[in-house]
This record gives structure tokens, C-alpha cells and sequence, in this order.
């Protein structure tokens, strides 16, 4: 798999699981393209161990603004799916200027863009730029993308997934959280991306785990792994330190998620 998105409901611990994945491929020897496509997301720079995130790539395109006009100039035309802001036919991470991403120890972060004050309108233009980029980043062979998307499915209604090889969910002990899961592998399947299965995360007791996997099998839901609540994290992302895990959980989920996708007739 080189092109991983990570879902989920707001909470559920996305962002982490995110910083969790880059940590173990980065162990691997991959280089990791991480792509913050959550606007409303303000700490994973500091997961990924960054004391400032990137410009965004909205700004490189002439702002929120500019993507408005050619969505409608492309919706006026009849096309509502090439919309165009990014002038490359493709382009890989060391095509961006230099301030548009940054790089530490095999770990690179680009962000698609957030909204930063009241009033300011929906999410779409960042929607159809990260649905762009995505579908035109070129990976090398020593490459893994990891997306951070944004809570919720709307992502999906804007076909960012077009581009995805493997969608995990990441679910938390909530039964809301458990029906969105089951919503992500339907859109998933809809979208033409393989549905990888669902991560346990934030879990205090074994009761708690086996009750959520049984759930899991119950709604058709692949387990990926479980990532028990740790107080370590915990206080890592209270105070905007980078995050490890010392266990052998994430490696696990890492060795599932290169297994080659199951395809059902």
C-alpha cells in the first residue's frame, strides 16, 4: 500500500494514528509524505515532531478565493469533476517550493489548507485541491503517502479518495463511532479504494477491546489492531511534543496494511 488515508469522527484520534503510521514506516526506511487534509486540525506538525507546519498549498494556488472562481468557472461549463488549480500535469513533493513543506528525519508534511477565522465559508475549495494534489503526486519507490483527512465523510462526497489505495478508519470506544466506520467502508467501496479495515484506538481495558471487536465482526468491519489509551501520548499531544509508541501494536497494523488487499467477486 502507498497511499493510506486515515478517517474517522472528530475525536477519534486521527491525527494520531496519523503520526503513529509515519513513526513505523520512517523506522522501515520509507520516506513519508504525510498530507494534512483536515482543516480544522492545528497540532499534527507538532505529532510529527515539527515546531511549524507548512505553508499551505492553498496559498500557493492564489488562496481560497481563486479556487472558488474556477469551481464556478468549471461548473458554469457543465464539468464538475477536472476542476484544475495546480499548472503541473503531475508533480512529486520536491516540486513544491521549499516553504511548502518540511522535512526531518524521512518525515515530510504538507498541508492542504485550514480555516482560520468566522464567516469564512465551506471547506470545498480545499476538498477539490486536496482531491488535485493528491491525484498528481507522484510517489518515488521508497515513498509512502499517509493523509490525514478531515472528521467525518464529506471528503468522500468530494472524491478525494479517487486516489487512495488503502482507507482505514479508526474508531473509538462510541457506538457513533462504529456506525461512521461502517459508512467509510460503504463510500470507500463506492469510491473504487480498498477499504484496509478499522483501528482500535483509545482503549483503557481488555473488556473494552473485545467488546468493540466483536461489535467489528458483528457490522463486517476488518480489525487492524488496537492502540490501548496511554497516558505517554496522552501528555505528548497535551503539550505539543512528538508522539512514539513503544509496543509493538503499530508495527502489527503496519505489517497488515502491506498485505496485499483481499478482493471480494
Amino acid at each position: 500500500m502507498k497511499r493510506i488515508s486515515v478517517c474517522g469522527k472528530g475525536g477519534s484520534g486521527k491525527s494520531t494514528i496519523v503520526a503513529l503510521l509515519a513513526e513505523e514506516f520512517a523506522r522501515r526506511d520509507q520516506r513519508v509524505v504525510v498530507v494534512d487534509s483536515d482543516e480544522s486540525n492545528a497540532c499534527l506538525h507538532w505529532m510529527l515532531g515539527f515546531e511549524q507546519p507548512p505553508r499551505p498549498l492553498l496559498e500557493l494556488v492564489g488562496g481560497k478565493k481563486n479556487v472558488q472562481q474556477q469551481m464556478r468557472k468549471t461548473f458554469s461549463e457543465g464539468n464538475d469533476a477536472d476542476i484544475a488549480v495546480l499548472s503541473r500535469p503531475e508533480l512529486s513533493v520536491k516540486d513544491l517550493p521549499a516553504d511548502y513543506f518540511v522535512e526531518n528525519q524521512r518525515r515530510v508534511l504538507v498541508t492542504v489548507g485550514k480555516i482560520h477565522q468566522s464567516l469564512e465559508g465551506c471547506a470545498c475549495p480545499m476538498g477539490v485541491l486536496s482531491r488535485e494534489f493528491l491525484k498528481k503526486l507522484q510517489l518515488s519507490s521508497d515513498e509512502v503517502l499517509i493523509v490525514d483527512m478531515e472528521a467525518g465523510i464529506e471528503h468522500f462526497g468530494r472524491g478525494v479518495e479517487t486516489s487512495i489505495d488503502a482507507v482505514v478508519a479508526v474508531v473509538e470506544p462510541s457506538l457513533e463511532s462504529l456506525v461512521l466506520a461502517e459508512k467509510i467502508q460503504l463510500l470507500a467501496s463506492q469510491a473504487g479504494a480498498n477499504f484496509a479495515g478499522v483501528i482500535i484506538n483509545k482503549v483503557r481495558s481488555a473488556d473494552v477491546a473485545s467488546t468493540l471487536r466483536a461489535e467489528l465482526r458483528n457490522r463486517g468491519l476488518p480489525a487492524l489492531g488496537t492502540i490501548d489509551y496511554d497516558e505517554e501520548l496522552f501528555a505528548a499531544a497535551l503539550a505539543g511534543r512528538q508522539i512514539q509508541l513503544t509496543d509493538g501494536e503499530i508495527c502489527d497494523i503496519v505489517n497488515k496494511l502491506l498485505e496485499p488487499p483481499v478482493r471480494t467477486q
